[in-house]
């Protein structure tokens, strides 16, 4: 097979799966592992791709530019996986933050049966468990962004102060190993940054695609997270980068 088909076919792969693990693709294809990673960079080069820590991803551009509910529907098996195990830290009587991300957002379908305060910006998580009696709900407020249906700003950031946080629950564009968690938005960033300063334990909810990943806006250093829950097909190798670094890690399946 020709360079050119190859990473034609390489491209094909990446639309419907979203991310690629280079041993997979290189097995998948017929060569290997360092044939990939040169396909990868070239296609990199062209703005085709994003190389992540052990694969590829589609660029950040395209993802983000879904609207909230194709993102919500992109690797639901994976999100709801994750959220499952997430749903098993919380407590009774705790104070939850529950940021705007799709994946926090599948949260609320497992969160227990218990007495707890949600602090949120995201409109769609307040819709989800408006009708909880147990529930004492609870919104930063702030300016309404529409294209992620939450609330930023500086009203929503200085709102903060009077909670102390056991819990924040958030994702992001990516997570990567030197460089931390990021954003694609400024002002996103910026409050999830202000977040995590008043909170006692955070836990980033990312599928395997996130992981590796950059994106333009960085608020948060790996060691600020507590832990990690992603899906089963976590590059080992990243997971074990990250527990070396004192994060524990969750694999939902």
């Amino acid at each position: 097979m020709l360079a050119i088909e190859r990473q034609r076919r390489i491209l094909d792969l990446l639309n419907g799966a979203g991310s690629l693990r280079t041993s997979e693709t290189a097995e998948g294809l017929g060569v290997t592992d360092e044939t990939i990673r040169k396909d990868f960079e070239v296609l990199e080069k062209r703005g085709e791709l994003i190389r992540i820590h052990g694969g590829a991803s589609r660029p950040e551009k395209i993802r983000e530019d879904l609207p909230f509910t194709e993102r919500q529907a992109v690797r639901r098996d994976e999100k709801q996986a994750i959220a499952k195990l997430a749903a098993g830290r919380v407590r009774a009587n705790e104070t939850i933050f529950m940021d705007a991300s799709s994946t926090v957002l599948t949260l609320t379908e497992f969160l227990p049966d218990l007495p707890l305060t949600i602090l949120t910006n995201a409109l769609n998580v307040l819709t989800a468990l408006a009708d909880r009696p147990n529930l004492e709900l609870i919104c930063t407020g702030g300016i309404y962004d529409a294209k992620s249906k939450s609330f930023i700003g500086l009203t929503a950031e200085k709102s903060l102060l009077r909670y102390n946080i056991h819990r924040m629950f958030l994702s992001g564009s990516g997570l990567h190993p030197e460089r931390g968690v990021s954003e694609s938005n400024s002002r996103q960033a910026a409050f999830k940054e202000r977040v995590i300063a008043s909170a006692e334990d955070v836990i980033f909810l990312g599928d395997h695609s996130k992981l590796g990943q950059k994106a333009s806006f960085f608020f948060a250093a790996v060691t600020d997270l507590s832990c990690l829950i992603t899906d089963a097909k976590a590059d080992p190798a990243f997971i074990e980068d990250i527990q070396g670094k004192g994060v524990e890690v969750l694999i939902g399946v």
